[in-house]
């Protein structure tokens, strides 16, 4: 059994535990310091660049608060947007916007973006997943027992795969790790080129 002080480390700019879970899962373990920024997309800004700029902004956000004795490690920030026809569908305000979200992704071929920041060496590597969604059509009696279990809450376009919610997919295109908010080829590869023992 390896030993937890030899594994790979870093600074995680989230709170998320699904990405601490998947971190485990390749071997990495990691540190939570979220990164509290503001993430209202810029007028005219693609869904694809508003998600690869709040990911290097958290970042960017959580290495100003490292010693220099810290920053000998990397830091791993994510960001995640469901998008339906252009639009970004980010976290709801409250049940109401969550029953609107999911009416809406109803039915749906929707895109999940999750871009990925690794800051190491003074430099920040940013890369980007994104996968096509197919949801079925939803009940409204589905939608209300959803949004009784919590589940929507916190979550980008009020649904996570890894929950109830995985029933309603018919297909993905791309990667499952990534709609779950941590894409994990492409984090992996970022953490080889910091140097970081991953399988």
């Amino acid at each position: 059994m390896q030993n937890p002080e030899s594994l790979p480390f870093v600074y995680l700019a989230s709170r998320s535990p699904r990405r601490v879970e998947l971190l485990n899962q390749l071997g990495v373990i990691c540190e939570s310091l979220p990164a509290d920024i503001d993430e209202t997309q810029l007028v005219g800004e693609t869904p694809e660049k508003y998600v690869t700029r709040l990911a290097r902004e958290k970042a960017q956000a959580c290495l100003q608060h490292l010693t220099v004795e810290q920053k000998i490690h990397p830091v791993l920030a994510a960001d995640t947007t469901v998008v339906l026809d252009g639009v970004v569908l980010g976290k709801p305000d409250d049940d109401i916007d969550a029953r609107n979200m999911l009416i809406a992704l109803s039915g749906s071929l929707h895109e999940v973006h999750t871009a990925v920041a690794l800051a190491f060496n003074n430099q920040i590597e940013v890369v980007l997943s994104t996968t096509v969604v197919e949801m079925m059509t939803l009940t409204e009696e589905q939608i209300e027992l959803y949004i009784t279990s919590g589940e929507p809450r916190d979550k980008a376009g009020s649904y996570g795969i890894q929950g109830k919610a995985g029933a309603w997919i018919k297909r993905i295109e791309g990667s499952y790790s990534g709609v779950m908010g941590l894409p994990v080829f492409e984090t992996a590869e970022l953490l080889r080129k910091a140097n970081l023992a991953v399988l």
